[in-house]
């Protein structure tokens, strides 16, 4: 594949690096926020879409975008205009996503999001789906959890929290409310805490727990760096693009997308 990467920070470079030794190509590299000499070829999304030229930009087969909440949404619509592929792996734009959405479709383009595109993250969620399905029935068992990660990230709670605790609500009907700030009260019988801690260097620890008078269950995903999240962010390239299997998509996907056709 050809590959525009939108966002050269820890995880653009680690995309870079991992898709060379793939056997990828980068076609570009654009991060307005990294800004050193020896970068000094690297623009915005905007205006490095504006200087390719018609030949460039229709030779990229797809953008991997890790920037930030606020150039998220403008960058991936963006793209979909001149019909690239977006890998979106940037958090906390979802509040757009309906817009972005509308924007994708109706340039006849695609877009695969997902808060996390680990692939241990994503079983982690399917474990959390199942375990939340068996503990509702024993009301015994209280739910919540907390996640860590380091303390140069930009939002709170994680985008993988709010995606595994609107999943575990999805199998509870017992649990209907999401409750993420400071709790200075009891919670109420139907809401689930989850917390947030940012400290030192934590590349992302997410634990969900079930706890009784008698026990506890604790499942736990803990990520040992970022080299997870961008393979599976160019596996799901390969998927939205069609390489893994020749059938190029259309529209907005997630990463269950991409695990339901291989499972």
């Amino acid at each position: 594949m050809n590959i525009l990467i939108a966002g050269y920070g820890k995880m653009g470079r680690i995309i870079e690096t991992l898709a060379i030794e793939r056997g990828h190509r980068i076609a570009a590299a654009v991060d307005p926020f990294y800004i050193e000499e020896k970068t000094a070829s690297l623009a915005p999304v905007f205006k490095a879409l504006a200087d390719l030229d018609r030949a460039a930009a229709l030779s990229i087969d797809v953008a991997v975008e890790f920037t930030r909440p606020d150039t998220a949404a403008a960058n991936i619509k963006a793209l979909a205009e001149r019909r690239i592929p977006v890998v979106a792996g940037t958090t906390g734009w979802l509040n757009q996503l309906d817009e972005v959405t509308k924007a994708v479709n109706a340039a006849g383009s695609s877009l695969l999001w997902a808060s996390n595109f680990s692939l241990g993250v994503n079983l982690f969620y399917r474990i959390a789906e199942f375990a939340a399905k068996l503990a509702d029935p024993f009301p015994e068992y209280d739910v919540g959890g907390c996640e860590v990660h380091h303390n140069k990230k930009v939002d709170s709670p994680s985008g993988t929290a709010k995606t595994l605790v609107k999943k575990v609500l999805a199998q509870m009907k017992r649990k209907k409310i999401a409750v993420y700030d400071k709790l200075d009260r009891p919670p109420a019988a139907d809401e689930l805490h989850y917390a947030s801690l940012r400290v030192g260097s934590v590349p992302g620890t997410h634990t969900l727990t079930f706890d009784s008078p008698a026990d506890t269950i604790e499942i736990t995903h803990t990520a040992r760096g970022r080299e997870g999240l961008a393979s599976g962010a160019l596996t799901a390239a390969q998927w939205l693009v069609g390489e893994s299997d020749g059938k190029a998509r259309q529209g907005v996907f997630t990463m269950d997308d991409v695990l339901e056709s291989i499972l």
